[in-house]
């Protein structure tokens, strides 16, 4: 007897074959993600589990589930994830990292270059009509990239990458992480700053931090005030690393000169939300790694996982390497 999967989205198909082909397939196929009380019943007989970042998977859904054994995630993080229950209770999770660390790291330049240069709103302004005059000196005056100093929050693998491109732009990098990489600096001549006085420093701030309770709002009212009024904030990390209600204020208020993001406190971002109302804030809706490409290798680790979960092979991308000590790999 196969062993039965729910799938909580459509995948790209290169993934989803391969699944097909090893398990019974149970596929959420709507747009928006499956309630909490359908995955709650469509969990109850269920040996895998493919969510998303948007998926609460807690005590009660693996309570939900007593024959999961994994849960291979379609995403890099899984904070949505309880990691903790889940070793206790035997239940492998996976992620799909580094696949899309370069895709992830172009869009966020891509970010600073629209909020920067005015992209979108230059886009605007031309199909509304607002174009009257060939040529002007003042019209959509933006502010250099090339140059300027890009204050890196967070030097991962997407934030090193973010910094690769930003060489290219004779940028001055500064970076602020919880270690410091004084390798690093020597090889490529980033230099380290504490948050504050990065803050301080940056033309640029791009966010490319975790989700913890440390992080958490680490972008708040005060940070904000820090940066200069001539500055601008990327985050394509999570929305919650950033204190949203002091953001709008702050590009409402003039406290720094615009924002670029990809991640929201809520998503979807809601329809009455004010940053909505703001002409310096270019919005995306979670689509750093959505090219053709990155989305398909995501779905093939997610089937690389379970596949060798069922064959008896510790999963490649292993997040709770504890739970080898509780149950060896296969159903």
């Amino acid at each position: 007897m196969r062993p039965k999967v729910f799938i909580t989205r459509e995948i790209p198909e290169r993934g989803l074959s391969r699944i097909r082909e090893r398990f019974d397939v149970d596929l959420w196929t709507e747009e928006a993600p499956p309630p909490k009380e359908v995955i709650l019943e469509r969990v109850r007989d269920v040996d895998a589990l493919v969510p998303l970042l948007t998926d609460p998977i807690d005590a009660e859904v693996m309570e939900s589930a007593p024959r999961l054994r994994i849960i291979s995630q379609y995403a890099v993080g899984y904070d949505n994830i309880d990691v903790g229950e889940a070793t206790k209770r035997g239940i492998y999770v996976t992620n799909t990292p580094g696949v899309l660390t370069e895709t992830v790291a172009d869009f966020a330049f891509a970010l600073m270059l629209a909020v920067a240069r005015r992209v979108v709103e230059a886009d605007r302004y031309v199909r509304e009509g607002n174009w009257k005059v060939g040529w002007h000196p003042l019209m959509m005056i933006g502010r250099d990239v090339h140059g300027a100093t890009l204050g890196i929050v967070g030097l991962g693998r997407i934030g090193r990458a973010v910094a690769r491109r930003a060489e290219g732009f004779g940028m001055k990098i500064l970076y602020y992480d919880v270690r410091r990489d004084e390798d690093l600096e020597r090889e490529r001549g980033y230099e380290y700053r504490e948050l504050d006085d990065l803050l301080r420093e940056s033309d640029f701030v791009s966010l490319h931090t975790p989700l913890t309770p440390e992080t958490e709002h680490l972008i708040d009212e005060e940070k904000l005030r820090l940066m200069k009024p001539t500055a601008y904030l990327i985050n394509t990390a999570r929305g919650r690393v950033v204190d949203q209600k002091a953001l709008y204020r702050a590009l409402k208020e003039g406290w720094i000169a615009g924002a670029a993001l990809d991640v929201f406190e809520r998503e979807p971002i809601p329809a009455d939300d004010p940053l909505l109302s703001l002409p310096n804030v270019v919005l995306a809706p979670h689509a750093a790694s959505a090219s053709l490409e990155t989305r398909s290798k995501m779905a093939e680790i997610v089937a690389d996982n379970l596949i060798a979960f069922l064959e008896g092979r510790e999963p490649p991308t292993l997040v709770n390497r504890e739970v080898l000590r509780v149950r060896p790999p296969g159903f």
